[in-house]
C-alpha cells in the first residue's frame, strides 16, 4: 500500500521526520519500508533551505523503486526556466523576468545555476509524469480534470510524461489549449466570474477569473468556491455559480492532490478527495496520507509533522 506525501519545498528536516514517523528507515542511502511505498505529489523545490537534500532523498527512493512521484508546477517551471526555445535568439520557455527569477531564486542559488547538478536535476524533472492513475487511486498535483487530461494526453507518452520539445513549447505558450490544460492540472481550475466582476490580485493585476475548490458540489456560490486571498473574498459575489462551470469529482477512485497551501488539522476535502499540502514552507505541516485501499477517505489516516523545531515531537496519526 501507499503513503502519499504532499509538497515538500526544500524542507528535508521535516521530510526525514515524516518518513521516520511513517515507519521508513534509511538503509544504504535509501529510505525504505518493508511493506509500503511512497507517492510524492510534486513541488520538491523552491522556498525551503534544504532543496538539494530533498532531491537526494526523493531521487534515491524513486530510483530504488521505494517511491513513485508526479510533477508539480515548480518542477515544470524549473524545466521551462532552463530550456531555451530552439527557434529563438536566446529566449527561454519560461521568460527570465524579475518576478520569475524571484520565485525560483532559492533553488538556483542552492544548486548553482547552470552547474552539473542543476542540469542533472532538470533532466530528472523532465521525466516526471503529470499524473498517476493506479489501481484504486489517482494522483495529480492540483486538479483531476478530465477535459484537460484529454487535451494533455496528445502531448504525453504512455507513462504521462511530456513527450518532446514540441510538446514543451505548446505547454508553455499562453493561449494554446495545451497550456490552459496544463495550468488546470498543475495549478487548479479557474472559472470566469460573473460579467462585470473583477478584483486585483496581490501583484495589482486585474483578475476576471478565480481559482476554485473544484471538488465542491452544487449548489454553491462563487464566493464559497473561490481560492483567493482573504482580503479579496468579500469582493467575490455571493451568488450561485452555474453548474456547468464546475465539474466536481465523482470518480470511483480517491484522488490525492497537493498545491493549495492549506492550514489547520488535515482532513479529507470530500469522501474521495484529499489535499496533502499543509504549508510546510510557511511554517505549517508536512502531511501524508496512509492509503490502505479504501474507497472513502478517513481523517485517521492523515499523518504529519509540524515545522516548529523547538518542539521536536510530531503530531498526527501514529504509524
Amino acid at each position: 500500500m501507499y503513503d502519499l506525501i504532499g509538497d515538500i519545498h526544500g524542507c528535508a528536516y521535516e521530510l526525514k521526520a515524516l518518513l521516520a514517523k511513517l515507519g521508513y528507515s534509511a538503509r544504504d542511502g535509501v529510505w525504505r519500508h518493508p511493506t509500503r511505498q511512497v507517492i510524492f505529489l510534486g513541488d520538491f523545490i523552491d522556498r525551503g533551505p534544504e532543496q538539494v537534500e530533498v532531491m537526494k532523498i526523493v531521487r534515491a527512493m524513486v530510483d530504488a523503486e521505494q517511491a513513485l512521484t508526479v510533477m508539480g508546477n515548480h518542477e515544470f517551471n524549473a524545466v521551462a526556466w532552463a530550456t531555451q526555445i530552439a527557434t529563438s535568439s536566446g529566449d527561454y520557455l519560461r521568460p527570465h523576468t524579475d518576478d520569475n527569477r524571484k520565485q525560483h531564486a532559492e533553488f538556483l542559488a542552492q544548486v548553482c545555476e547552470d552547474s552539473e547538478l542543476h542540469e542533472e536535476l532538470i533532466d530528472w524533472f523532465r521525466g516526471l509524469p503529470l499524473w498517476l492513475d493506479l489501481p484504486g487511486l489517482r494522483v495529480v498535483h492540483a486538479c483531476w480534470h478530465l477535459p484537460s487530461i484529454e487535451i494533455l494526453t496528445e502531448h504525453l507518452d504512455d507513462r504521462q510524461r511530456i513527450r518532446d520539445e514540441g510538446a514543451w513549447v505548446s505547454l508553455t505558450r499562453p493561449g494554446d489549449p495545451a497550456y490552459e490544460a496544463l495550468e488546470t492540472v498543475l495549478k487548479g481550475l479557474e472559472i470566469p466570474l460573473p460579467e462585470g466582476v473583477e478584483f486585483k490580485d496581490k501583484d495589482g493585476k486585474i483578475r476576471r477569473r478565480v481559482r476554485t475548490r473544484w471538488w465542491k458540489t452544487h449548489p454553491i456560490t462563487y464566493r464559497d468556491l473561490a481560492i483567493a486571498p482573504l482580503e479579496v473574498i468579500p469582493r467575490i459575489p455571493h451568488e450561485p455559480a452555474p453548474e456547468h462551470v464546475l465539474p466536481g469529482y465523482d470518480g470511483n477512485k480517491p484522488v490525492f492532490v497537493g498545491h493549495y497551501w492549506l492550514s489547520g488539522t488535515p482532513r479529507p476535502l470530500s469522501s474521495r478527495v484529499a489535499c496533502l499540502d499543509y504549508s510546510v514552507a510557511a511554517g505549517g505541516k508536512l502531511c501524508a496520507y496512509r492509503w490502505d485501499g479504501e474507497h472513502d477517505l478517513v481523517g485517521e489516516h492523515f499523518c504529519w509533522v509540524d515545522v516548529d523545531r523547538s518542539q521536536p515531537e510530531t503530531q498526527g496519526a501514529a504509524s
